[in-house]
């Protein structure tokens, strides 16, 4: 049973080809040819249907609930089945002893308590007041290069933007 197996898995074995029983393929090109002999001959791939296990079991479209019932395939699909529903169950199973740490981080905490002034741009006084909703600027500071300005306000429509139209 041993040689057959790794006679199966010889990928310079020969394998005749059920399109065309002239065709003797490499065991490694089979499945490649089976898609471009199943495309020239369209009559004969009418009668045949492909095996669920293994692709490359071409069966007569008589014959192929008697192929699944005995295919050597099938058994090692079920096998992967079986271990894949195993694994699954003892995952499930096994509790889980990770824990969320402890968070000590309070941010509103954090802004009422800042003892430095926030870093806007352009600006660089506030006023002592450590309420965050107190902040006045104080003094303007421009970086901008002379001759330019900032703008007072923001156009209405951004010229990037298409006012919501899809082009």
């Amino acid at each position: 049973m041993e040689e057959t197996y790794t006679d199966s898995l010889d990928p310079e074995k020969l394998l005749q080809c059920p399109y065309d029983k002239n065709h003797q393929i490499r065991a490694c090109r089979f499945p490649y040819h089976l898609i471009k002999c199943r495309k020239n001959h369209p009559d004969v791939a009418s009668k045949l249907a492909t095996c669920p296990f293994n692709a490359r079991h071409q069966v007569p479209r008589a014959e192929i609930s008697h192929h699944i019932s005995s295919c050597d395939d099938r058994s090692c699909i079920e096998q992967d089945v079986v271990n894949q529903t195993r694994s699954l169950r003892q995952e499930t199973l096994a509790e889980s002893t990770w824990q969320c740490p402890p968070c000590d981080e309070d941010w509103d905490k954090d802004v009422w308590e800042q003892t430095s002034t926030p870093f806007i741009w352009g600006t660089t006084h506030y006023s002592d007041n450590n309420s965050p909703a107190s902040n006045i600027v104080t003094e303007h500071k421009n970086n901008l290069a002379s001759g330019m300005r900032v703008p007072k306000s923001l156009p209405y429509v951004l010229p990037w933007k298409n006012n919501g139209n899809a082009q």
